[in-house]
């Protein structure tokens, strides 16, 4: 092997993304209030010998919705097709996935607000009467031939429901809402993925994580990885003080808040005065895409109480001001920088 060549990842790092994925809900962490929601509705279809009512999850990225897919499949004994969204833009796309589906088969389509709304409508009589109506030839020539599916599940995620048309969201049987996870949850979870990497982790170290993990395992999951890392290369472990250097590092602060997060906060009161200032203003001031701040940024520190949305734009809040260690502007002083949000 040459100086340049990648270095072969052993087999253990390979599945460790997939290990980490709990296989039942007994194992799932977090979400009591789903999990038994969903434990009824799965032990009654089987009681019944049906296929479980259609699932829609709900909730903010890297709670844990693919996951909840992949247990649905595997508590009711069934295969599972995986689709997203972004790839079905046709109605001929969808009509290709669902008539090769088997009998009792579970469809989980991530990101399913951002299907063509031909492929909504097709999905609206397929999961009611499991059948879509297929169009043959073109204009006055034209002819619908009826194709009956097989009876399925479809479970489907999406980060923004508000998106969803009504008569889709209608149509599920379920809809259950993922929240974001307790500190004590998240320590769970790290345990968990420490005990497969291998790595002795002290209670005080996995706290520490824990609190700068947003309230989302997927993140709490990466930080453990950067941790693991730092105490590799350093020789040393993941102790508390591991943890505070290796996430100092990778510019995770005490709350959270990473570079990206800083940077709209100091943009904000430093450039603007605190606001009110428009997204587009925003996210050229600090080089990053609108849909980015949006959909990233902005609903973490919403929900940590530092940045306020109104009608005239985003405006930091007295905690914001402090968190700066500075006076916040005085209220009701005119901006240069409003602009419709």
């Amino acid at each position: 092997m040459s100086a340049i060549d990648p270095v072969p990842q052993s087999e253990a790092e390979l599945a460790f993304e997939g290990a980490l994925r709990p296989k039942s809900l007994s194992e799932f962490v977090g979400q009591p209030n789903v999990r038994k929601q969903l434990q009824v509705l799965l032990q009654a279809a089987a009681m019944q010998n049906r296929t479980p009512d259609h699932i829609l999850l709900a909730g903010p990225p890297g709670l844990g919705k693919t996951t909840l897919a992949m247990i649905v499949a595997e508590e009711s004994g069934r295969p599972l097709r995986m689709s997203s969204g972004p790839a079905i833009q046709h109605a001929g796309d969808l009509a290709a996935v669902l008539s090769s589906l088997t009998p009792g088969e579970v469809l989980f389509i991530d990101e399913i607000h951002r299907m063509a709304r031909s492929a909504e409508e097709m999905l609206y009589l397929a999961m009611e009467d499991f059948r879509i109506d297929i169009m043959v030839g073109k204009g006055a020539g034209a002819t619908s031939i009826p194709l009956d599916l097989s009876p399925f599940t479809l479970v489907g995620a999406t980060t923004r429901s508000g998106l969803l048309p009504n008569p889709l969201r209608d149509r599920f049987g379920f809809t259950a809402n993922l929240e974001f996870y307790e500190t004590h949850e998240l320590e769970q979870v790290l345990l968990r993925a420490a005990t497969m990497l291998d790595l002795a982790v002290q209670p005080p170290a996995l706290r520490e994580i824990a609190g700068r993990s947003r309230g989302t395992p997927r993140i709490a999951n990466r930080l453990l990885r950067r941790v693991r890392d730092w105490a590799l290369v350093h020789g040393g472990i993941a102790d508390h003080d591991a943890v505070q250097a290796a996430l100092d590092l990778y510019d995770v602060d005490e709350d959270g808040l990473d570079r990206l997060d800083r940077a709209v906060l100091n943009a904000i009161i430093d450039r603007f005065d605190g606001g009110p200032v428009g997204l587009s203003t925003l996210a050229a001031s600090v080089g990053e895409e609108q849909d980015t701040i949006a959909s990233v940024v902005e609903p973490f520190l919403v929900r940590m109480g530092l940045l306020s949305r109104t009608p005239r734009g985003r405006v930091a809040t007295a905690a914001a001001w402090r968190r700066a260690g500075k006076a916040p502007a005085a209220p009701g002083a005119p901006s240069l920088f409003d602009e419709p949000v």
